[in-house]
């Protein structure tokens, strides 16, 4: 079990809208810029943000990506790009706090954000365009390695957030669940972990894109191709 974590203040609260990538051809929301008034948050995002791929990104069981700020020490030693890790904003997060982060959040979790009520929903994926943002290659897959994702939100009631604003733990149904052990089995090529991808497949809090790959694993004893996700399109 883990240990309930105390209220964390939000640092910055941050949004962004489309643009182009550094390569000049790969479309991105990825690049988030903070906001000092209040935002809205509604079942699909925080007021002012958006997304490229609505396949991929976003929806309501990706509405909120909150990424922990003491991981940037980290990867401060793995990247070069100082210019970017020197505030909040380089992973595309809305959400940036110091106090949680995938060792003591549990799938499940409900927080009270500001005035808004979210349910963590899942982890994150990491993607190719990470890669691109940074102009590091293999950096989607170190994050991946790392299992220092974020995670996200589903809105459960919608409500005001801002910077300055009190994250607080409000229910936690899955104690025996949390991030770290959801990530690693999904990041491990494993199949002895077929009992486990059991388990985490009739998780009811966990989003159902998730649920659907492990039940997938369950069923053919493998674990899929990441291959598409990581690799920069040629």
């Amino acid at each position: 079990m883990t240990q309930l974590p105390g209220a964390v203040t939000i640092d910055s609260l941050l949004v962004g809208q489309v643009a182009l990538l550094p390569d000049g051809r790969s479309p991105s929301g990825i690049c988030k810029s903070p906001r000092e008034q209040a935002l809205w948050l509604s079942p699909t995002g925080v007021e002012g943000d958006a997304q490229a791929d609505l396949r991929i990104h976003g929806g309501v069981e990706k509405a909120v990506h909150h990424y922990p700020r003491e991981h940037y020490a980290s990867w401060a030693s793995w990247s070069r790009r100082t210019d970017l890790l020197g505030h909040a904003g380089a992973f595309g997060e809305n959400i940036s706090t110091t106090g949680w982060d995938e060792s003591v959040v549990c799938i499940g979790d409900v927080v009270r954000l500001g005035e808004a009520l979210v349910q963590v929903s899942q982890g994150r994926q990491p993607c190719w365009k990470l890669d691109v943002r940074f102009g590091e290659p293999g950096m989607a897959r170190e994050m991946q390695a790392r299992g220092r994702t974020g995670w996200y939100y589903r809105v459960v009631e919608t409500g005001w957030v801002r910077a300055g604003a009190t994250a607080a733990l409000v229910e936690r149904p899955h104690p025996e669940w949390p991030l770290s052990r959801l990530i690693a089995l999904l990041f491990v090529r494993d199949e002895r972990f077929t009992p486990e991808w059991a388990r985490a497949a009739e998780l009811p809090a966990l989003a159902e894109r998730w649920r659907g790959t492990f039940r997938k694993r369950v069923a053919s004893s493998s674990v899929e191709d990441w291959e598409p996700r990581l690799r920069v399109p040629r």
